[in-house]
């Protein structure tokens, strides 16, 4: 049975694809559906309450929440899609370089990665932006740092693994290419695991930009993005407590999608690892 048949038979799935992809239909039309401009400011409209020309009211400087969650699509989940996309590339390269070729190529690269994974994640990556300096750049290369290296000794793993099989031993046997082994055999091997711990990290990453941007070393302001505004919005959540709670539960709703959809995707392509409730 396909993949997709499959995610379309289990519900948990099929729900969480529909809310991920619903949220990025709302984040790429966000111009063609945001009512306002999501930095304009309007003092006179501060702290302006749900109404039915603003949704969700506005914040302190007047902006409206509503058009500023939309385009915070585009800075979350968008930039975190982007930074997993790179890390998987690059991981999964030398993941496979490494496991395909073995000897010393593979011990200078595994010891690398012993020396990267050595470091707390959350530590490196603050050094690392506290080094090249704040912004939503540096925040993404800080990400894709600390995670190739994890990345690469995952794929490695399968990739050994995989290398044992008859019929890989055969094509090497009868001289077909490298090339082709890797893009024929292993590639579609691999891919299911990694599939499963993209969808799964990529909450991870969302948390981190969040987190980076809610303690002001990530996307800068006036840009619209979810961590971004739970800062601004601190300093009041006392007296208009709804301005951390609609960034709070976007953030909550989307990564709860991604980790129970890698669950999902776990359960369906290795079923042995199948847990009973």
């Amino acid at each position: 049975m396909s993949l997709a048949r499959q995610l379309m038979k289990n519900k948990m799935a099929l729900c969480c694809l529909i809310i991920i992809s619903i949220i990025i239909l709302l984040g790429i039309f966000a111009p063609y559906i945001a009512p306002f401009d999501p930095n304009k400011v309007r003092i006179i409209r501060k702290y302006a309450s749900i109404s039915a020309e603003h949704w969700l009211g506005c914040d302190h400087l007047g902006r409206d929440i509503f058009s500023r969650l939309l385009y915070g699509i585009r800075s979350t989940l968008f930039l975190s899609l982007l930074t997993m996309t790179i890390t998987i590339i690059v991981g999964s390269i030398i993941g496979l370089i490494s496991g395909y070729q073995r000897g010393k190529l593979d011990e200078v690269i595994m010891r690398l990665c012993d020396i990267m994974l050595s470091f707390p994640s959350q530590v490196m990556i603050l050094a690392i932006v506290g080094v090249l300096g704040v912004g939503i750049e540096n925040v993404i290369i800080a990400n894709i740092v600390v995670k190739w290296a994890w990345y690469s000794r995952m794929i490695r793993s399968s990739v050994i693994k995989y290398s044992r099989k008859n019929y890989i031993l055969f094509s090497r046997a009868i001289g077909a290419p490298h090339s082709f082994i890797i893009r024929r055999h292993l590639l579609p091997n691999v891919m299911s695991e990694l599939v499963v711990l993209a969808t799964l990290d990529t909450g991870w990453v969302i948390l981190n930009i969040s987190a980076l941007s809610f303690i002001g070393l990530g996307v800068q302001a006036p840009t619209a993005e979810w961590g971004l505004m739970l800062s601004e919005a601190k300093n009041v959540m006392i007296q208009h407590p709804m301005q951390m709670v609609y960034p709070g539960i976007a953030i909550l709703v989307v990564v709860a999608a991604f980790n129970l959809l890698g669950d999902c995707l776990r359960d369906i392509l290795d079923p042995k690892e199948k847990t009973h409730v």
